[in-house]
């Protein structure tokens, strides 16, 4: 695809790729310091990219040399940590269950509770949004 001023533009990718200059390998390691201990830490891939962590591809994090004096820490990625854990699809469960129960109507048409024992009237609503008023508002 070509711009107004004549030069190409390329799709984003929403994978993440290494941190390195002119690298476009996808990224599978994570590279933080730990300046106070004088430790550079390669682990998994974080799950988000932090501004002060760095993405690296698998040939750069083999690659990977610390200033003189540091140490490195390779973190082996947990092989078990890989898929859903047996608590996670019990967790998703009891969501799926409890969004399935019906609410019981304790409060009367057009009031709704507040955390703090006191009840309003519903006057307007914008999607999940509500605007109540209060007795004392009337």
């Amino acid at each position: 695809m070509l711009s107004a001023a004549g030069g190409t533009v390329c799709a984003v990718s929403s994978s993440r790729r290494c941190s390195r200059t002119a690298c476009a390998r996808p990224a599978v390691t994570t590279l933080t310091y730990v300046y106070a201990d004088q430790t550079a830490v390669l682990g998994p891939l974080a799950t988000f990219a932090e501004p002060h962590a760095y993405d690296l591809c698998e040939a750069h994090s083999e690659r990977l040399s610390a200033p003189r004096g540091w140490e490195v820490l390779r973190l082996a990625p947990d092989p078990d940590a890989a898929g859903p854990s047996s608590d996670d699809l019990l967790a998703l469960a009891d969501a799926v269950r409890e969004a399935a129960r019906p609410v019981p109507d304790q409060v009367p048409s057009g009031y709704v509770a507040d955390p703090g024992n006191e009840t309003g009237r519903e006057v307007g609503r914008r999607g999940h949004l509500r605007v109540l008023r209060y007795p004392a508002d009337d």
